[in-house]
């Protein structure tokens, strides 16, 4: 399967720090992908690049053909003094009919707050209408960088449950960044752990028990994670089948010193 977006041996270097290392990854129509590693991992870094809004110092960036991508952005600052109702903002940059706006606060489970003030609204509500502007153009891949930050945890379990039913709904594919360690592994496919290089890679399951990835996060021999696998192994042992899952680990690259 051809895959929509993908990074081949990616480095990114600021100044002469080399922000990225190496970095290959894939997205393939469908799968919900998700970059975890801690803060300063180079993690957004790695979406721009994906995005092509940093330079790269080596490597290429592909994307297939007439890609349609939604992005929903880590922050967004909105001036509190300015009014801009939530219609009116998801007519930016381009216009939308209100059918089209309409439908997709319902698709993301706001559709009473259309004519709401943008600086009015709740972290989650701000939320689920930077997702409802990146679904009006129907992408076929969505980009998150950490959607749920400043979201308490019950909100950031139901905005993953909606990235989750967005997939199913639509099949657009998902490629999410985070530093969460829990909720956010229930809601994917397939989790790359990126520390400036791929640690490692794999299903939720496999990757939470990887000595590359338990040495990232400083976690001990029992993992955090243990609540929210149960979830997902069935439909992975469904998919892929039994005794076959396996991380991915990048050993070469790795330096957890320190």
């Amino acid at each position: 399967m051809t895959p929509l977006i993908a990074a081949d041996h990616v480095c990114v270097r600021f100044g002469g720090a080399e922000v990225l290392h190496e970095v290959s990854l894939a997205v393939k129509p469908g799968e919900i992908v998700t970059i975890l590693g801690p803060n300063g991992s180079g993690k957004s870094t790695l979406i721009r690049a994906l995005l092509g809004l940093v330079p790269l110092a080596h490597g290429t960036v592909s994307r297939a053909e007439g890609l349609r991508l939604g992005y929903v952005p880590q922050k967004l600052a909105v001036d509190r003094s300015m009014p801009l109702t939530v219609r009116r903002f998801l007519s930016l940059p381009t216009r939308v009919s209100d059918a089209a706006a309409a439908a997709a606060l319902a698709r993301v489970g706001v559709e009473d707050i259309g004519q709401r003030q943008m600086a009015a609204l709740s972290g989650g509500q701000f939320q689920r209408v930077l997702l409802a502007r990146a679904l009006l153009s129907e992408p076929q891949l969505l980009i998150l960088d950490e959607p749920t930050q400043g979201l308490d945890q019950p909100g950031e379990a139901a905005f993953y449950q909606l990235i989750e039913t967005v997939r199913h709904q639509t099949g657009a594919a998902v490629l999410m960044v985070s530093h969460d360690l829990h909720v956010v592994m229930a809601a994917s496919d397939r989790v790359i752990c990126l520390n400036g290089h791929v640690c490692c890679e794999g299903t939720p399951r496999v990757v939470s028990n990887a000595p590359e990835y338990r040495a990232l996060f400083g976690l001990g021999t029992r993992g955090a994670l243990a609540l929210y696998q149960h979830e997902h192994d069935h439909a992975h042992d469904h998919d892929h089948g039994h005794g076959h899952d396996h991380a991915h680990p990048h050993h070469h690259e790795h330096s957890h010193a320190g």
